[in-house]
């Protein structure tokens, strides 16, 4: 089948090299892809959030299968763009509706969606624009550290942890009053902060049925000791050490279930990816968040260790038989660090000349992000720019090599994490 992958970043890549690897595949296109994502198929230069150029690439090309890699065009409501048109009736969508993705689109919806069908995860409270003063004299009702979400997309940036009252005021006052994150934090959800420790989980779903993929850890804070601004990631590792069967088995009880569950009781069509963003508190799982497609870069640990055919997966899934599909996944260890841009995630340089001064080897493999070509070489596009995965029995081992991995890669301003995994070790 013919298939097209929305996106550019390191999440695409990865989804790219694996669907490339199905014998299913006869061709493959990333729009708009990246410096990296060509060398696994065709990149379309094009503007993703214009869904009638999309649609037009879709028709001309004959695609089968369009798989959207990010959770903007979800929101705005991609699948029913396609669905709206009869030439697209057969046309397989990977991804869900506009009210599916309300679950990442909106903080507050997501929080009412848990509270509805007792899905576990923080106390919380919303404010709305004009409503600063209201929300201030809520957080003085509650402990230290206090935790701010802006209610819509925000790149992943739009989570404040922060210690102090008066800072939090401020910072109230800058989401709600000022637009600190825009459109996105005209409403805020404040939650109580919960002591434990994160992971992720995924699954794809069928709207009744769903294959759980490979847990994950990310590391989201800029600075390591987990300091700093919050970003879109900074490196991630699968499996989770941590996350031993029981505690496997108490997420996918008190968590996917009841998610996958909810979703049918409420009317929603859902066909695609689910992250369940977690907090593990005393060995008990707590939804962080939901996102509605799968996350980054969880994903170049998570599909490196699948080894069964993603894209038989995805079709199951479009076509509501799922129930009958098996996922096999590598035992070993897989990391990866992501190497960013000088300035990230505030204002910073593009158009830095990237040298790679190695061949990775099948363990070792480059998912490229914020990269593109220009004449015969490859430069910086972005923020957060390769992603280094690796591959070994042990997690020691392979984050080893994917820090042998960041140093052979070279741009200047380059700057990655290097306590990815280590709190992890022990």
């Amino acid at each position: 089948m013919n298939v097209m992958i929305i996106g550019s970043g390191g999440r695409e890549h990865a989804l790219a090299k694996k669907l490339a690897e199905s014998p299913k595949c006869e061709k493959l296109y990333i729009a708009p892809g990246n410096g990296g994502t060509h060398n696994v198929g065709e990149n379309l230069s094009l503007d993703i959030s214009d869904f009638y150029a999309v649609a037009e690439k879709v028709s001309a090309l004959k695609i089968d299968m369009l798989v959207v890699g990010p959770e903007a065009p979800l929101v705005e409501g991609i699948r029913e763009y396609f669905e709206g048109s009869e030439e697209f009736q057969n046309l397989m969508i990977i991804g869900p509706g506009r009210l599916g993705a309300t679950l990442e689109g909106s903080k507050d919806f997501a929080k009412e969606f848990m509270k509805r069908h007792g899905i576990p995860t923080a106390a919380y409270s919303t404010f709305q624009r004009g409503e600063a003063d209201q929300a201030i004299n809520f957080i003085k009702t509650l402990k230290s550290p206090y935790v701010l979400k802006a209610d819509g997309l925000a790149a992943g940036k739009g989570v404040l942890i922060l210690n102090g009252e008066d800072e939090a005021c401020r910072e109230i006052e800058l989401m709600l009053e000022d637009g600190k994150f825009g459109a996105a934090s005209s409403k805020v959800v404040i939650e109580n902060f919960l002591d434990g420790i994160e992971m992720s989980t995924f699954a794809i779903t069928d709207g009744e049925d769903y294959l759980l993929l490979p847990s994950a850890k990310d590391y989201k804070r800029i600075g390591e000791g987990d300091t700093g601004l919050n970003t879109g990631g900074m490196g991630a590792v699968s499996p989770v050490p941590f996350a031993h069967d029981e505690i496997l088995k108490k997420i996918e009880e008190k968590v996917v279930a009841p998610t996958i569950s909810g979703l049918k009781k409420d009317g929603i069509p859902y066909i695609g990816f689910l992250f369940f963003g977690l907090m593990i508190v005393d060995e008990e799982p707590f939804v962080i968040e939901y996102n509605v497609r799968m996350g980054d870069p969880e994903t170049e640990v998570v599909l490196p260790r699948l080894k069964s055919d993603l894209l038989s997966h995805l079709q199951a899934a479009a076509r509501g038989g799922l129930k009958s599909e098996n996922l096999e996944v590598d035992d070993r260890f897989a990391t990866t660090v992501m190497l960013v841009s000088g300035g990230y995630p505030e204002s910073y340089e593009k158009g830095k000349k990237i040298e790679i001064n190695l061949d990775p080897t099948e363990n070792e493999i480059l998912f490229h992000a914020g990269t593109k070509r220009r004449d015969q070489s490859l430069v910086t596009s972005g923020g957060r720019v390769i992603s280094c995965t690796a591959l070994a029995e042990t997690l020691a081992s392979a984050l080893d090599k994917s820090f042998k991995l960041a140093e052979a890669v070279k741009f200047e301003g380059k700057v990655l994490r290097r306590d990815i995994g280590k709190d992890l070790l022990t």
